[in-house]
């Protein structure tokens, strides 16, 4: 094993050998350009046709009116809810315990019982969303887009008598 190591590193050896570059030829130094100025007329700038300027749209705004209005299942949503495995199901009784107390709260607040309105419970419904979104995000990124796509229509039924008893 030895030989055929030390034939190789021969064999190798005599394989290669060093050839000198050839010599590079001196490249002459070229002699500087010098330009020298001329005069030039200005142009006179050309007419510019008079147009009508029409008014952008907003880029969002033609977003929406592109994309169709989504329908919200809240049934589906629910079962989506129950039946994923990114949540815990300790953590799945807190958040329904959360929901309930929301619910409870609006019911009050459409049957005159509460202070302030529907709107003063808008930031404890989007701090719900957050901790709903916030499990989701890792574990079931489709449930935690559809639902943060949901959100508004949501709050609609929510903020709505007609359609909060209706959903109840």
């Amino acid at each position: 094993m030895r030989c055929a190591a030390i034939g190789l590193l021969a064999l190798a050896a005599g394989c290669t050998t060093v050839v000198d570059a050839p010599p590079t030829p001196a490249v002459p130094a070229a002699a500087p350009v010098v330009i020298a100025p001329t005069a030039v007329e200005p142009k006179q700038p050309a007419a510019i046709a008079p147009t009508t300027v029409r008014p952008k749209q907003p880029v969002k705004a033609v977003r929406e009116a592109a994309k169709p209005a989504p329908t919200l299942d809240i049934a589906g949503l629910t079962e989506r809810l129950r039946s994923t495995s990114a949540i815990g199901l300790f953590t799945k009784l807190a958040l329904k315990n959360q929901m309930d107390d929301l619910l409870q709260q609006v019911r009050a607040q459409h049957q005159g019982r509460g202070a302030g309105g529907v709107n003063a419970l808008r930031q404890p419904y989007d701090m719900l969303v957050l901790k709903v979104l916030a499990v989701l995000q890792d574990g079931d990124p489709p449930l935690a887009r559809m639902i943060s796509g949901s959100r508004e229509a949501i709050w609609g039924i929510l903020a709505d008598p007609v359609k909060f008893n209706a959903l109840a």
